[in-house]
């Protein structure tokens, strides 16, 4: 698996976490967090940078996910194969 960001914040009443990308990521690739004992793999359904809808985004751009689950801050991203 390769690791292709970190998240640096979670809003738990969004389900929305911000991502630092360090790879390209794309709406419908399969992701997975991963921090400590707790990790879960999901489907990215919608992505955002500054509220604006997007279907992928790059290396160093920090984005906004939909995710399935709680997710900590400080996790790590990794695209799943």
């Amino acid at each position: 698996m390769k690791k292709i960001g970190k998240v640096s914040h979670y809003y738990g009443n969004l389900g929305v976490a911000i991502v630092e990308l360090s790879g390209k990521l794309s709406v419908g690739d399969k992701v997975k967090f991963e921090s400590g004992k707790n990790e879960f793999e999901q489907t990215v359904k919608s992505m955002q940078i500054e509220h604006k809808e997007i279907e992928s985004a790059k290396k160093g751009d920090v984005v906004g996910i939909k995710v399935d689950e709680k997710v900590n801050d400080s996790a790590e991203m990794f695209l799943a194969e």
